[in-house]
């Protein structure tokens, strides 16, 4: 009696990404009612910094208050608004957006599409650019929910850009080349790449090199490049970060060009002011008929005037903007750093990132055999009883076994370190469980001595979820 769309399996929610989700949420951990339960390291969100925004919320409340001069405008964005949205609001974010580059480039309001968050706006581009049993290609390892946000609901296809530690998952000219005929193997039409700068889940951003070989690359197929930089403001070191619209002013692009259409960017506030529930993202392109199509598609996820407003006079305050983007990127600096070190504690280590709020670690070590069966019977263990959500590789379509993305920008400095110790002593029981001799077992024997270790913990360590 349903639709086809709506009893498929195509959703995407039963990879382990969103599995690991579910489970942390029945058995959740707090610092006082629940310090046994599942840490959360599964999720991308910026809690570093809201203690700025919200001194800023104080001393300015009409914002907040719906006001403009002491009088209220509560009717006024009531009201209803067309989903071209607010000039002032469209013209505070591309400011913002110019800020982030270090105002290397600049940003056109007209060419801007506001949209209920990047989910949506990474949607509508699809829906712009592709039809259904068309493809994109995207690098590995990706955000698994791409595989939701991009095929789902568009019929269109993800093919691979299969990268690999070798180079520290960069992109190369014969990975691009494969991927565009594995897809003609599939007698799959290739509309576009699409890549995210920074990358989710490297941590890493895009060199100079990598981004003029995916322009040369569009360009000789046809084809076009849609760049997510909802992770630009998270850059926390060098090399810092470099836009595809710097690229392009770097190559002489104007309108005359053929790529001047032909290159699109995702932007998004829930990465770098830490805003996801305010659902605000945005398509920047220069393409009128793009621009066109995907704003009359906005008015099925648009965002609330009362947002616009709030954002818009927050936005507009340079000096705000100027702190902000300055201390969130120390923070996140001296956060990664953390992990990091308590990762190497522990024996392990991850990709060297420079960018947003994960690092891409390396438990190749930890495997029982150097398969994704193994990987995935790792992460079982690691989120039900050292109680830690982590995302495997494999989710991300990662090519190699043993590599987990692990957040750390929504834990506070307590809550990260118990998480390090925990994961510590994994490790430590993994490799150092003596024989009945009392000598340290064979490698093979430790690995076979993780089972011991998770029945222990299993019962003497495990307390009940919060309400149960």
């Amino acid at each position: 009696m349903l639709s086809t769309k709506a009893t498929c399996n195509s959703h995407g929610q039963d990879s382990s990404y969103f599995l690991g989700w579910q489970e942390y949420e029945k058995n959740p951990y707090h610092e006082v009612q629940n310090t046994k339960g599942i840490i959360q390291m599964g999720l991308a969100e910026n809690q570093l910094s809201f203690d700025i925004l919200e001194s800023w919320l104080a001393k300015n409340p009409d914002a907040a208050g719906f006001k403009r001069n002491g009088e209220s405008i509560f009717a006024e964005l009531a009201l209803f608004q067309d989903y071209h949205g607010l000039p002032s609001f469209k013209k505070a974010l591309v400011d913002f957006m110019a800020e982030i580059r270090g105002n290397k480039v600049t940003f056109d309001p007209n060419h801007l599409v506001l949209t209920a968050g990047a989910t949506s706006a990474n949607e509508t581009l699809i829906f712009c650019l592709a039809n259904p049993g068309e493809a994109v290609l995207i690098p590995t390892p990706y955000y698994p929910g791409f595989d939701r946000d991009l095929k789902w609901r568009t019929g269109v296809e993800i093919v691979p850009i299969h990268c690999t530690s070798s180079n520290g998952f960069q992109i190369t000219e014969t990975a691009l080349q494969e991927a565009y005929q594995a897809a003609q193997k599939r007698n799959l039409r290739v509309k576009g790449v699409l890549v995210t700068n920074p990358s989710n889940p490297l941590g890493t951003t895009m060199t100079r090199s990598e981004l003029n070989l995916l322009l040369s690359f569009v360009e000789d197929k046809g084809i076009h490049l849609i760049s997510d930089e909802i992770y630009s403001g998270t850059v926390f070191s060098s090399p810092s970060f470099t836009s595809v619209m710097e690229i392009l002013k770097e190559r002489k692009c104007d309108e005359n060009s053929p790529m001047w259409n032909r290159v699109h960017v995702v932007y998004s506030l829930s990465k770098d002011l830490g805003l996801p529930g305010f659902r605000v993202g945005a398509i920047y392109s220069n393409d009128d008929m793009v621009v066109a199509a995907a704003t009359k598609m906005s008015s099925f996820g648009l965002i609330s005037s009362q947002t616009q407003y709030l954002l818009s006079a927050m936005l507009s305050d340079k000096k705000l903007t100027k702190n902000y983007i300055s201390e969130n990127q120390k923070r996140l600096k001296q956060r990664q750093k953390m992990l990091v070190s308590g990762l190497q504690k522990a024996g392990i280590s991850c990709l060297k990132g420079n960018a947003g709020l994960f690092c891409w670690v390396d438990m190749k070590h930890l495997l029982r055999s150097n398969t994704f069966e193994a990987e995935m019977e790792l992460w079982k263990k690691i989120v039900s009883e050292v109680r830690l959500n982590i995302s495997p590789g494999s989710s991300c379509h990662c090519t190699e076994p043993g590599w987990f993305r692990v957040c750390f920008a929504n834990l506070s400095e307590k809550t990260l370190d118990l998480a390090m110790r925990r994961l510590k002593a994994f490790v430590g029981e993994y490799f150092n469980v003596p024989d009945t001799n009392g000598r340290s077992q064979t490698n093979h024997s430790r690995r076979r001595s993780l089972t011991k270790w998770v029945f222990r913990l299993s019962f003497d360590d495990r307390s009940p979820a919060p309400g149960r």
